[in-house]
């Protein structure tokens, strides 16, 4: 495998992790802009963790899961005061936390400061790979479940969820919390890939760009997410190809502003996301007639 293909595979696997951390807590109506700041806490805490020479060396198995337990129990906690928000002041009160996180790592010295941390143990890209799948997957079961039916019913309307009889509160604590552990679990694998992690990695952008993935592939399937995903990851890399293959180098220098555009059409053509229910809906039905006149 060539390296550029392993680095699309690495970036893809990140991606997708990153978006389901967010889904889950956009599919019970959060709108999350502090996933830098999970990713932040989730790197640094397993580095730390596994680290031989300046941190506790403990396995790295061991090491990720305490990260993601210690971050998820830092969202459960949060989550109390920041689900007390709600829309534009919730994407305030989740970005503020990202800048906290920021501010915290980048002063401490024992996590190297501004200069970043190295971290000892290495994980392969074809981890992140089967992690990756392993997180859809999970989520695909996870909407399946009765809970995943209380996040959808609290998304598209919490007072009828609330009249028969689900905890609207405690379903967005819950998919906050596990959104968030989903996230440091995405942050612990790209420190151990890349063997090396600082804030600056971490930034609004990163926020941004995650949010768009859930989306603009859509919040009410987890389908969505992994389209989100891959569209981002390739659609410009696509188009440097193509910019490069045909001799064009304006194609190739302007992709960013042509994936703009299309992410601008995106949005107003498919201002729900790419994959809705009722587009999976049509597909089940169609594919049913096609069984029945066949029969």
């Amino acid at each position: 495998m060539s390296g550029e293909l392993e680095g699309l595979l690495v970036i893809l696997s990140l991606n997708t992790i990153y978006a389901y951390g967010v889904f889950l807590a956009a599919s019970s109506g959060q709108l999350n802009l502090g996933a830098a700041g999970f990713v932040t806490l989730g790197a640094y805490a397993s580095g730390y963790l596994t680290n031989g020479f300046d941190g506790l060396g403990i396995p790295i198995i061991a090491g990720i899961a305490i990260a993601v337990l210690f971050v998820g129990l830092i969202a459960f906690l949060i989550s109390f005061p920041i689900l007390r928000t709600r829309g534009v002041y919730m994407v305030l009160a989740t970005f503020a936390f990202a800048e906290v996180v920021a501010g915290l790592v980048i002063n401490a010295e024992f996590l190297g400061g501004a200069a970043g941390m190295p971290i000892d143990v290495f994980v392969p890209f074809y981890v992140l790979v089967f992690s990756a799948i392993a997180v859809a997957l999970l989520c695909f079961f996870l909407m399946s479940t009765r809970f995943g039916l209380a996040m959808r019913s609290v998304h598209d309307d919490e007072n009828v969820a609330i009249l028969f009889g689900v905890n609207a509160r405690m379903v967005r604590v819950w998919a906050f919390t596990l959104g968030a552990a989903v996230l440091a679990f995405g942050g612990a694998l790209y420190g151990h890939h890349y063997s090396y992690v600082e804030t600056q990695n971490f930034n609004l952008l990163l926020s941004i760009y995650v949010l768009l993935y859930v989306l603009l592939g859509g919040t009410q399937t987890a389908m969505g997410p992994l389209v989100g995903a891959l569209f981002f990851t390739f659609i410009p890399e696509i188009l440097r190809v193509i910019g490069s293959a045909v001799g064009q180098r304006w194609i190739e220098d302007g992709r960013l502003v042509a994936f703009g555009l299309i992410i601008v059409l995106m949005m107003v053509f498919r201002p729900e996301g790419v994959v809705t229910r009722t587009m999976l809906a049509g597909i089940v039905n169609r594919k049913n007639r096609g069984l029945e006149a066949e029969e």
